[in-house]
């Protein structure tokens, strides 16, 4: 077995996937933790609305989603069924969470280090760039009516991913889990930015225009520390409806009121830095993105019907083939291929605790592209129908065998890791963080 004791590293050298701080350290603990949870949530919902879909009773399944809960909300566009709502209204939550991530990665992250960086950057670029053109080379040898949909598999779970690291990689390196999130948060912002560019149809400028307004003063507030709920609220609701009517996906408006709030925070009395407002309301919201608002997406968008499906056409049918090659070849690949090249013209190195293996294993656990690529092929080519099914079932298998084939990989290196961690254990000062953290570098 490879010895992975950590040893000195040469001066000059740069080290791809080097530890974080403590405070980031503990920070993505917490949003483990809480992920974790919320991917047993997601799975469960996906679950049960597989086995009702594939029931006696699926009909029923399939009004339920369909059911207009408010007919009279035809002028605002937003005479939405139960399954529309969750993906706009309620995703507009996850989103809204992302959007605190990700400022949070640039003003006080990873990603404000361009070095640091520019590693999960140009992974997440090789992440999505390598399945889309598997997709779209399948779909055009197919034919090419399925093009549509070339960005459903450039998507990483975000929810799903960390929570299986989570669940089976509990002794792998602390480099690898940063590298993951960011990676992922970096995904979400491309991800976001290919729904409102190419996924956006029946643009009106001037509902958007409007949508600053709300948006505008809701910074303002947040600005100045001012977290009342019941002007919050309201006006994040407002900016919602506007950013919907302009025919822009809804979810935007929660990226770009996250990015209003403000990351960081003086001293209290005491000395001690306090977490910025953007933390709490990460801490605050994060349990209900994770612990309601995707699951119930996930409930209304993964309930593909298979009965009297011909599975021998499923399996041939270029979408299908796209998504699933673009989940498990395409993003492995990419993210493994690019990271690659990166340490290949920087000169750089991995970190002497991690392996290529460790890195293999990370870059299959990126093809689990769950929600947002569910949202994607719904934007594509609906939620009902021949081709809506397809997608779904495609992201399901894709998502699915990308996770198995990461087990296999992980499970094996997280144990290796800790027969070392079992030789070597970490103690805790009185101060409460690990020596590791403590110790200076090279």
């Amino acid at each position: 077995m490879t010895d992975h004791t950590p040893r000195p590293g040469r001066r000059g050298v740069r080290r791809l996937f080097a530890r974080t701080s403590w405070p980031e350290a503990r920070f993505l603990a917490d949003v483990l933790r809480t992920e974790t949870v919320g991917g047993a949530l997601l799975l469960f919902g996906a679950v049960i609305a597989l086995v009702w879909a594939n029931s006696p009773w699926g009909d029923a399944y399939a009004a339920l989603g369909r059911w207009v809960p408010w007919s009279g909300g035809s002028a605002l566009h937003l005479d939405l069924d139960l399954a529309t709502w969750a993906a706009d209204g309620l995703l507009a939550i996850f989103f809204f969470v992302v959007g605190l991530e990700l400022k949070r990665e640039f003003v006080a992250g990873e990603l404000r280090d361009p070095r640091r960086a520019a590693l999960p950057v140009v992974a997440a670029v090789g992440g999505m760039a390598l399945p889309a053109l598997i997709y779209v080379g399948v779909n055009l040898a197919g034919g090419g009516e399925g093009l549509r949909g070339w960005a459903i598999p450039t998507a990483t779970d975000i929810a799903f991913a960390l929570a299986v690291l989570a669940v089976i990689g509990a002794y792998l390196p602390q480099g690898l889990r940063a590298f993951l999130l960011t990676l992922a948060v970096v995904d979400d912002l491309l991800a976001i930015t290919i729904i409102a560019i190419f996924y956006t149809d029946d643009f009106k400028l001037l509902p958007l225009l409007a949508a600053l307004v709300p948006i505008a003063l809701f910074g303002l507030l947040v600005q100045r520390r001012h977290t009342w709920w019941w002007a919050l609220i309201p006006l994040a609701l407002v900016a919602w409806t506007l950013v919907h009517s302009s025919g822009v996906h809804a979810t935007v408006a929660g990226v770009l009121l996250g990015f209003t709030v403000p990351v960081l925070a003086g001293k209290g009395r005491d000395g001690v830095a306090q977490p910025g407002l953007a933390e709490r309301l990460e801490h605050r919201w994060r349990p209900i993105s994770a612990g309601f608002a995707v699951p119930v997406f996930a409930f209304f968008a993964a309930g593909v019907s298979l009965r009297g499906a011909d599975l021998g056409e499923l399996v041939t049918d270029p979408i299908v083939l796209g998504v699933v090659l673009g989940l498990v070849v395409g993003k492995c690949v990419g993210i493994l291929g690019s990271t690659f090249l990166l340490a290949r013209f920087t000169r750089a190195q991995l970190d002497e605790d991690i392996t290529w293996s460790d890195l293999l294993g990370v870059s299959l656990l990126a093809g689990i592209g769950f929600t947002v690529s569910l949202l994607i092929g719904e934007l594509a080519f609906g939620s009902d129908g021949v081709e809506g099914a397809s997608v779904k079932a495609a992201v399901l298998a894709g998502s699915l065998i990308s996770a198995l084939l990461a087990m296999v990989v992980l499970v094996r290196r997280n144990a290796a890791y800790r027969a070392i961690a079992l030789k070597e254990r970490v103690d805790l000062d009185r101060d409460g963080v690990p020596d590791v953290y403590q110790r200076p570098e090279g």
